[in-house]
């Protein structure tokens, strides 16, 4: 465990903080991993253990403590408000894991008695509809900050915050690059909400009304963090293997990268990669780091090597 005098956080190496599994419950086992594993993101039992293990039974911690504040400062205002649902906020790159991650960390804190119930809601479900994106010119900065209905997300926000007992969530399909149509993600009070998303630690836009911040309402936030170079590598990995997945279906929005050969399909990743996911990753996601509670950071095979937690 390295202390920084002038930094914000402790960190530990994977062996320390993978030291701490030893005393902590609810080991994950390979069927768990089956279940919520996805393309071009490898992970092993091991590894998913010695990290998320330790961090869920951390995180359970923070919640813990957050209801006792809540329990007590509603006391001393004479109040008997409900608790509202614990929200985490999950950050980093494109091909990152962000993914994985939520779903590694749902699957575990919905096991500890106290909070059975945990929502996961991806931000993709705010983007604008591509035909917003068109009218915009915004269609070739998807994933950018003013390409989501930022107004939309913080009203969702808002009324799980506020206690409400089913709020809705548009539907992102990721075959047909957009928002599906009538289709909603149905949230029911949980103990605690995942919000994954790239920009989700984004500080308010200085000319936004009201100045809020979705990541106002968390209470307790994770940044996924790589170099550039494995970020490139693991995004034109996954664009390869995409040729014969999600590429390949019928009402595809991206059916003609499916016949690319593979100098054609690595050409078009990299050109994708440096237009689009770099720009966003250099100018809006990246310096949103050292807001998070914790930092991930992965070497170059998906292997979490630091773990950063801001000091107390």
């Amino acid at each position: 465990m390295a202390h920084d005098e002038i930094s914000p956080y402790v960190t530990f190496s994977h062996d320390e903080w993978a030291e701490l599994a030893q005393s902590t419950p609810l080991p994950l086992t390979q069927a768990d991993l089956d279940r919520i594993s996805t393309l071009g993101d490898p992970i092993d039992l091991q590894e998913a253990d010695a990290i998320y293990r330790p961090l869920s039974a951390l995180m359970q911690t923070y919640a813990k403590c957050t209801g006792l504040l809540y329990k007590e400062t509603s006391g001393f205002f004479g109040r008997q408000a409900e608790r509202t649902p614990w929200i985490v906020g999950i950050a980093g790159s494109v091909a990152v894991g962000k993914s994985t991650a939520a779903r590694l960390l749902q699957q575990l804190l919905s096991r500890w008695p106290h909070t059975p119930n945990v929502g996961l809601v991806p931000t993709d479900g705010f983007l604008h509809p591509n035909e917003v994106l068109k009218e915009r010119g915004l269609m070739g900065r998807k994933g950018f900050p003013e390409s989501y209905d930022r107004r939309a997300l913080i009203d969702f926000l808002h009324r799980v915050k506020s206690g409400e007992e089913e709020v809705d969530v548009p539907v992102y399909d990721h075959v047909s690059y957009n928002i599906v149509p009538g289709e909603k993600i149905v949230i029911r009070k949980p103990d605690i909400l995942i919000v994954e998303g790239l920009n989700v630690l984004q500080p308010a836009h200085p000319k936004s009304r009201p100045q809020l911040a979705v990541s106002d309402y968390f209470d307790f936030s994770i940044y996924m963090d790589a170099s550039e170079a494995s970020l490139r590598e693991w995004y034109v990995s996954r664009f390869r293997s995409l040729r014969s997945t999600a590429f390949s279906h019928e009402d595809s929005y991206f059916r003609s990268y499916a016949n690319l050969s593979d100098d054609e399909a690595e050409a078009t990743a990299h050109q994708i990669w440096s237009s689009i996911n770099l720009p966003n990753l250099r100018e809006n996601i990246a310096p949103t780091r050292s807001r998070a509670t914790v930092i991930l950071t992965k070497g170059e095979q998906h292997r979490i090597e630091k773990i950063a937690l801001r000091k107390v």
